[in-house]
């Protein structure tokens, strides 16, 4: 598989919030780096291409754009 990121990204296991519109999904975030993530969630189902991504243990607040997704994971560009 070749690799297309700018960027590595390092692995984490960490509970974020998608959030647009009045809305919230929880997610799990399973690795970042200062450009994107990538998300599972538990359905794609209704999740917009922009939102913003919160994590809260870390006081992490970015407004995302989808890049890709498959049955349970999304992944993100900071914007």
């Amino acid at each position: 598989m070749i690799e297309r990121r700018s960027e590595p990204r390092r692995r984490v296991f960490k509970g974020g919030l998608i959030s647009f519109g009045g809305a919230g999904i929880d997610c799990t975030v399973r690795n970042i780096s200062s450009n994107g993530a990538a998300l599972d969630v538990a359905s794609i189902i209704g999740i917009p291409k922009s939102f913003q991504l919160a994590i809260e243990t870390d006081h992490f607040l970015r407004p995302c754009r989808l890049v890709w997704n498959n049955d349970h994971r999304l992944g993100v560009a900071f914007e």
